[in-house]
């Protein structure tokens, strides 16, 4: 989100560039059956995108933009289901790494 200098914006959300690459990941997991459901999440601080396997559940994996660790281990944080910190980076694709992984096949002749 862009805000004018010196002026800290009201919520943190995602580029369209950011939001077109995590929706693509998004579909191509749903199309594989991995994931049906997700939710996004706006606040003052952090920009969430969580993937559900079913909706009643806690999600599967969550993807996180917190800007003010930028400078510091990166703003792309990705959790597991349990909380866990799978991936941390300053670019987006290289955290979604892990899950893009996941939609790789071994082909044999």
């Amino acid at each position: 989100m862009i805000a004018f200098p010196g002026r800290m914006p009201l919520q943190i959300g995602f580029e369209r560039i950011e939001l077109n690459r995590i929706l693509d990941l998004y579909g191509r997991m749903v199309a594989a059956g991995q994931w049906r459901d997700y939710a996004m999440d706006f606040e003052k601080d952090a920009a969430l995108f969580s993937a559900f396997r079913r909706s009643a559940e806690r999600p599967e994996v969550r993807i996180e933009k917190r800007p003010a660790l930028h400078a510091r281990q990166g703003m792309w944080t990705l959790f597991g289901e349990a909380g866990q910190v799978l991936k941390r980076g300053h670019e987006l694709p290289g955290v979604l790494a892990p899950i893009e992984r996941r939609l790789l096949k071994i082909v044999e002749d």
